[in-house]
């Protein structure tokens, strides 16, 4: 199968890209975490605190703060324990346990991994690996590298006035042993929530942020001891609480280096890992499409030109203005919730709604290296909406013109019934659901702008809207369930977006609910 029909099949037909006689082999799973064996470790503090209210002064930090921050952004932070069947003939029911984090992953299975580089006078320079199921850091390389990061990102950020840099990885095995090649998209989405949270939790903690899609992949790979064959970085974020040169856009054409000419200034590194699984298998697709989708010169960096909005016409409907929900984000993350067969159905009043995706939209704003400095950027993913029992608003499918705070209506009705036909599960009622959101972007998945890389890229940045519009539904009491078992091409049609050139990335529904019984513990340190 060719790059181009995988991309297609991917997001349109998803039967095609798992073989015929595919089956999980729960018994030899690999673990939601990466161990390293025989590496120094920092163990990091376990007195984290219990609120997030605020901004703090930017300042910079110590150990036992970054220890916070990493914990809130991918940390272990539950124990949970459900009934998976109940069969009322039986004496016994089935149990499933599973370590939570504060952002929601496909089947809980964590592809992610987080790695930093710090310079803090409490610990010794160098590029950590952030060790979940322990809260420690492990050392992979010791010394700055502050120039051969710099150069990897195409001298686009100031490195010298940075306290740390956040590397964000996919480990391919970590989910495609369970879905096979329909890894690929959840990975991108999985790396997009987790990004999204990283840069709401870097807001509470004073430091300033930038999101780096475009980086020499293989050099990077290479400072960490990555191989690319297993695990590969998706984003590169700079930290800072200085003043900083965020020349995020385009690339210094003064400036050309090649990820083999910067790699071979460091000696390779080798590492022992432990994953449990016994027999990994192959996964050629992943490996063969992140592989064209990598940089091998910074000469191939690209940015967007700023577009202007599509989506103006359609009878619009004005939202109330409401103030931006002033919420204690550590408080919306112990109460986010999926709450699968648990929607109730309710009444959405207008101030909910309007509060819900101003709170989602104004939030996603980013500083990046894809859009062009000093311009004001249409945003690469937008909001649609099945609505109904909304307080004043005619049942119906709406875009939600995010400028002019206004939804657009495109289809009006009731759709939750095609909704529910085009689920490939029955996991959720779409009837008992007031707001079923579709995330959606360009339909070419920004491939003709970047190549390959685009499709992932365009997949993390609906995560990281996808992960705003949940902390956003957590903070106005409601739960939210992001879904990839829909039909993509009904959504495409209720909403008519083939003519703008768009799709529906990922679905959404979110309202009231009530909880399921299950145990659940903290891990709060």
């Amino acid at each position: 199968m060719n790059l181009e029909a995988f991309l297609h099949n991917l997001h349109f037909d998803i039967e095609k890209i798992y073989p015929p006689e595919w089956e999980v082999d729960w018994d030899d799973a690999p673990l939601a975490y990466k161990l390293y064996r025989g590496l120094p470790v920092v163990p990091l503090s376990l007195e984290i605190p219990l609120t997030l209210e605020g901004w703090e002064t930017p300042a910079k930090p110590d150990t036992r703060k970054i220890g916070a921050f990493l914990w809130y952004v991918f940390g272990l932070t539950q124990l949970s324990q459900s009934v998976f069947t109940l069969d009322n003939s039986e004496t016994t029911t089935d149990l499933i346990q599973s370590y939570r984090r504060f952002v929601p992953s496909g089947g809980a299975l964590y592809p992610n991994e987080l790695y930093v580089y710090l310079k803090l006078e409490d610990l010794p320079a160098g590029v950590y690996h952030y060790d979940v199921a322990h809260h420690h850091l492990v050392l992979l390389r010791e010394g700055n590298f502050d120039s051969y990061i710099t150069r990897a990102l195409g001298n686009r950020c100031d490195l010298s006035s940075v306290f740390g840099t956040v590397f964000v990885s996919t480990m391919f095995w970590k989910n495609f042993f369970k879905y096979n090649n329909f890894a690929y998209r959840l990975q991108g989405l999985d790396a997009g929530v987790l990004i999204g949270q990283l840069l709401e939790v870097a807001k509470r903690f004073g430091f300033a942020s930038g999101v780096y899609f475009q980086f020499l992949d293989q050099a990077i790979n290479h400072l960490l001891g990555l191989s690319a064959q297993e695990e590969s970085i998706y984003a590169v974020i700079p930290l800072s609480v200085e003043p900083t040169v965020w020349s995020t856009s385009g690339s210094d054409t003064d400036f050309i280096l090649s990820s083999k000419e910067l790699s071979i200034q460091l000696t390779a590194i080798e590492t022992d890992q432990y994953v449990r699984s016994q027999r990994v298998k192959e996964f050629p697709m992943l490996t063969k499409i992140n592989e064209a989708s990598m940089l091998e010169s910074t000469r191939e960096f690209r940015h967007f030109k700023a577009q202007q909005s599509m989506n103006d016409e359609g009878e619009a409907v004005a939202l109330p203005h409401v103030k931006r929900v002033p919420y204690d984000l550590a408080s919306a993350c112990r109460q986010r919730y999926s709450p699968g067969m648990d929607f109730v159905l309710g009444k959405i009043s207008q101030p909910q709604l309007a509060a819900l995706l101003q709170e989602a939209t104004d939030s996603y704003t980013y500083r990046n290296d894809l859009d062009q400095p000093h311009k004001k950027h249409e945003s690469r993913v937008s909001l649609y909406g099945c609505l109904y029992n909304v307080e004043g608003i005619r049942d119906g499918a709406y875009y939600y013109d995010s400028p002019n705070h206004a939804l657009r209506q495109v289809h009006p009705g009731d759709h939750r019934l095609q909704l529910q036909y085009g689920m490939s599960l029955d996991n959720v009622n779409l009837c008992q659901v007031p707001l079923c959101l579709h995330v959606a972007g360009a339909k070419d998945h920004l491939t003709t702008a970047l190549g390959y890389r685009g499709y992932r890229i365009q997949q993390m940045e609906a995560g990281m809207l996808v992960q705003r519009l949940l902390l956003a539904a957590s903070a106005i009491g409601l739960g939210g369930h992001p879904l990839l078992g829909y039909d993509v091409s009904l959504c495409d049609e209720i909403y008519k977006m083939d003519p703008k050139g768009k799709t529906s990335l990922i679905q959404i529904p979110i309202g009231p609910y009530r909880h399921r019984p299950w145990l659940r513990g903290s891990l709060h340190c």
